[in-house]
């Protein structure tokens, strides 16, 4: 009930306004059955405009933060979080992350859409990033089409590290399905996952038009993060 609500009524009416969205491609998203919406990710607003856009529910994997703060925001937020369709996931180790891909099975054999961001976290500078296999486990165990989906101009309403959205036009650019059926029983062959997420990552970088970038977002943020700042004394070595 609440998914509906924040989509019709709370929060899609001021989203559409600051956002003014449009959709391509909808047509290739199915009227039921399950399916793997594949999204680039340039920003938090991702998992709201494109539940806005698709006319069916979709289920998204959230990091488990989200739902542990402590307090009453605590409280809040994984309240929200669990209302508009986030299901919580440990992403410290390996173990959690088969915990998480379980997770997107289940929703999948239940016939759900399940969006997934096959770069693992939002992009630093706006380039489109190598893909992480997860999702090509989960489309081989499965059986499941891969929707490429562009999300585009979301990083303009919502930069990294803003409080505030800035109006921007918004567009969310489907593309048609992947069917992966010509790799059924190679499950387990990281060159076949590899070659599946591949393909996927040329789908959304022709949809997005994006730049590609060979290397995991998430090394690239752990790179900055070591970083030394400016005004650190030099090293002696």
């Amino acid at each position: 009930m609440w998914y509906w609500a924040f989509k019709h009524v709370f929060l899609g009416p001021l989203l559409r306004v600051l956002g003014r969205p449009k959709v391509e491609g909808l047509e290739n998203i199915p009227t039921r059955g399950p399916a793997i919406l594949a999204s680039n990710h340039l920003a938090v607003m991702d998992s709201f405009y494109l539940p806005l856009m698709v006319p069916r529910r979709i289920y998204f994997l959230a990091k488990s933060e989200y739902f542990t703060e402590p307090g009453l925001k605590g409280g809040f937020k994984k309240w929200f979080f669990t209302s508009v369709g986030q299901i919580p996931i440990d992403r410290s180790g390996a173990e959690a992350a088969a915990g998480a891909l379980t997770a997107a099975r289940r929703q999948l054999e239940a016939g759900k859409l399940m969006g997934m961001y096959p770069e693992g976290t939002r992009s630093p500078d706006g380039r489109l990033y190598k893909g992480k296999t997860g999702l090509a486990r989960v489309a081989l165990d499965t059986g499941v089409p891969v929707i490429p989906v562009a999300m585009i101009n979301t990083n303009k309403l919502n930069p990294p590290g803003s409080v505030l959205p800035r109006p921007a036009r918004i567009v969310v650019r489907i593309g048609k399905p992947l069917n992966f059926a010509r790799y059924e029983g190679m499950q387990g062959n990281r060159f076949i996952e590899r070659a599946i997420t591949d393909e996927i990552m040329y789908e959304l970088m022709q949809l997005s038009g994006q730049q590609y970038v060979d290397i995991y977002a998430a090394s690239l943020k752990e790179r900055k993060d070591d970083k030394p700042s400016s005004d650190a004394p030099a090293s002696a070595a």
